[in-house]
This record gives C-alpha cells, structure tokens and sequence, in this order.
C-alpha cells in the first residue's frame, strides 16, 4: 500500500464571514496571501518530483472556508489541482471548509473537480460554547452538512477545539457523544491555544478567559481521541502543526500549545488503560510486552510512564519490545490490552 503524502495548499482567513475569538490564520498556518493557480501546479510538480517512490499523493486546501470564498475564486484554485488528477500526478483532493457552507450546488462544484474529502469546522457540538466563540453556526448545521456531504458519498472530517471559552468537562463530553454517533469518517483535535491579535488574547489580558494549561489540553484530547477510536473514526492529528510563528512566545501567549501534542497524548492514552488493567494485578513480577512502533507510546513521552508505574506499583514491571505484540495494543502479563493509534 502506497504511504499518502499531503501537498498543503493555505488560504488562511479567505472566505471566512466570521471572526471567530481564537482565530489568526497567519500564525496559525505561517503563510499569507492568497496562492495563485501557478502556484498550485509549482507545488504540485515540487513535492511530486521529490519522492524517490512511488506515493499516494492528495492535494489539501487548509486554513480559510474553502466553499465560502466567490465561486469564480474556487474554480481558479480547484481547475490546476483537477488537471494535476487528471494527469495523474495526485491522487485525491481535500478541502476544509465551514458546516453552513454546505449545500447542493457546493457539493456538486467539488465532485466536477473531483474532491473526494471534505473536513468541517465543527469546534464544539455545544450551542453556548460556538456562540461564545463566535463561530456563526450551531450544532445542527454540523448534524445536516455531515449527513449532506456522507449522502453525496464525500469522505467527511470534523475538526474539533477542546479549550474554547464556556466548554467544561460536561461540555466536552457532550460534544464528544454527539460526534461518535454522527461518526465522520477522519477527525483532527487542536487543543485551544491563545494567539496574538485575537479576541480569544483580550479576553485573556482582561480576566475573561481561563485558558487551558497544556496538560489539561492533553487530558481533554487524549478522553475525545480514545473515544473517537472506540467508535471506529480516524483521529489524523492532534495538536496544532508547529511553524515558526507558534513556537514565539510572543505569538502565543497561553493555551495548550506544544509541538510535543500528539505524543503526550498518546502516552496519557496508553498509560490510562495500562494502569486500570496493572491496578487488578497483583504478581510479584510482570512482563509489559508492546511492539516496536508503540514503544514511546507505552513508555511514555520522555518515560514519564514507566517513572509512575515505579512510584505506583510495589511488584516489578518489566518492559520489552515484542513485535507479535499487534501495533496499538499492549500485554500486560496474560492481559492483552487493544488502545489504537
């Protein structure tokens, strides 16, 4: 099976009717301005000639609302990437795009140009908190446009932001259930951080907004993805992508941002389950077994895992790479434990 390789194409803020409280595409995405459709097939022709095998390629339009920008401007930017399928040279297309951008005729100008994959910012599926935010649609436009958009046979993504101002652990949990049962294809989880020049920053300067700490970012990722997992959707990423822009402090001024995201999330992930099945166990010496691929997953992000099961635990654990151990599981002594990635 070919690996898929993403050639990323940004239109931060393009589109975009509303200003929603955390959001600064610049920073968020490190580019600025808006591509050209030359500068669609230079991207193309750049990342495809610098494989040295053979790859699924798939052109992503990120950042912005992709189906809320002026048609005339869509089609410039979908005609080079169509042209590039066409010829072979990708394999598939990616938009991003808002839940109250979706209709019959949106969806109909994406499957002529050949887009396969359409990812919504849902955020929250809590109306309070997507007010507070300032996002502009509620939780019923995300309900229609995923049953929308998986009738017309798109793969569908939701994108979701734990942190957001009002959101608590009844919220989050709340958001989580309602999106396990619409069950999108793909999900991405972006723990809340505070960039400069949003409003999501002023509310903070003045008091008004508590931000998350990173390992609150993480326990709230880590409970939405293990639960995405369980019901059977692909968490393709969590965490923001690092760029220049978010590793200044100066741009981030507070939240759940570090490049470490992922991993921390699924070392918590990993040692959740861990611990819950060593808790029942009580022999005097215990094998972890784990494959290879897993081993910064089960030991944790810089061993933090194994450091805690030696303060927790009074039996020995030993710890051992075991490739008969299937990637995303664990075997505690007799217990096979099945977690994901």
């Amino acid at each position: 099976m070919k690996k898929t390789s993403i050639i990323p194409i940004f239109i931060p803020h393009i589109g975009c009717p509303h200003r929603c409280v955390f959001c600064n595409q610049w920073q968020i995405t490190g580019h600025r301005g808006v591509p050209s459709p030359d500068d669609i097939r230079h991207a193309v022709d750049t990342y495809t000639a610098s494989s040295r095998e053979p790859r699924h390629w798939e052109l992503a339009f990120y950042g912005g609302s992709f189906t809320a920008i002026p048609v005339d401007m869509q089609e410039r930017l979908l005609q080079p990437a169509y042209e590039a399928l066409q010829a072979g040279k990708i394999q598939s297309l990616r938009c991003s795009t808002r839940p109250d951008c979706i209709d019959g005729p949106v969806m109909a100008r994406l499957h002529h140009y050949g887009m396969t994959i359409v990812e919504l910012g849902v955020q929250s599926m809590d109306d309070s908190v997507l007010e507070k935010a300032q996002r502009g649609h509620t939780a019923a436009q995300v309900e229609t446009a995923t049953r929308l958009l998986r009738q017309d046979g798109f793969t569908v993504g939701h994108q979701l932001m734990p942190g957001l101002p009002g959101e608590d652990w009844d919220s989050l949990v709340r958001t989580t259930a309602a999106v396990c049962r619409l069950h999108p294809d793909i999900a991405r989880i972006y723990p809340v951080a505070v960039l400069e020049n949003t409003e999501l920053a002023e509310q903070y300067r003045t008091g008004r907004y508590e931000p998350l700490t990173i390992p609150e970012g993480v326990r709230r990722a880590a409970y939405m993805k293990q639960q995405f997992i369980d019901h059977g959707i692909h968490v393709i990423r969590t965490g923001l992508q690092a760029t220049a822009d978010l590793d200044d402090t100066t741009q981030v001024l507070a939240g759940a941002y570090t490049p470490a995201m992922g991993e921390m999330v699924d070392s918590l992930r990993y040692r959740v389950k861990l611990f819950a099945v060593l808790d029942t166990l009580h022999q005097a010496d215990i094998i972890i077994s784990y494959n290879r691929r897993d081993t910064s997953r089960v030991r944790g992000y810089k061993n933090q895992t194994m450091h805690e099961a030696d303060k927790r635990y009074s039996f020995c654990l030993h710890w051992q790479e075991d490739n008969t151990v299937a990637p995303g599981s664990i075997r505690a002594g007799d217990v096979e434990l099945v977690i994901g990635k």
